[in-house]
């Protein structure tokens, strides 16, 4: 089965008490398509900057995954979030969150991504979320749902749990 995933790619830096990164690939794009590569065809499809370079590619075509869908916005800056975690890892604070081309991010889907049997929407504006689902044939479909006006400092959307739509 083949499966799309429209969402966010970005970079993160991330401060723990165990540790810190600073700017490593991150968005919720990324990580469910990584993961969903163990199973399954991947395409992605995310804006990113001038500043997203074959390195960060190559990790995502490593693991198979179809880039060819990854919208590169000139003279753009890739979309950027920083955080803390507490000793408690399930209690994160974000510092700073940058939309940059997510801002103006409008999902166009290849005929190979709207073919795809499965779609996964990730935390793109509900908005998005219901126009891309309208032009996709997939059978299937999930989404992580958010709200607007997240209670943290920069953000503009808070991630809910992520639930089923047919």
């Amino acid at each position: 089965m083949s499966l799309t995933v429209v969402g966010s790619i970005a970079f993160d830096s991330v401060r723990t008490p165990f540790g810190e990164r600073d700017r490593m690939l991150g968005g919720s794009t990324v990580h469910f398509s990584l993961a969903a590569s163990f199973f399954t065809e991947v395409r992605v499809v995310g804006p990113v900057g001038d500043d997203f370079g074959d390195d960060e590619l190559k990790v995502l075509e490593d693991r198979g995954v179809i880039t060819e869908d990854i919208e590169r916005v000139e003279g753009g800056q890739t979309f950027f979030w920083r955080a803390h975690y507490e000793y408690d890892m399930n209690v994160a604070h974000t510092d700073d969150t940058q939309l940059n081309v997510f801002a103006d991010f409008d999902p166009k889907l290849s005929e190979a991504a709207k073919q795809s049997e499965l779609l996964f929407l990730g935390n793109i504006d509900p908005q998005l979320q219901h126009s891309v689902r309208a032009s996709s044939q997939a059978q299937f479909a999930a989404l992580d749902s958010m709200n607007s006006g997240s209670r943290t400092r920069g953000s503009r959307w808070k991630p809910r749990s992520p639930t089923s739509i047919a």
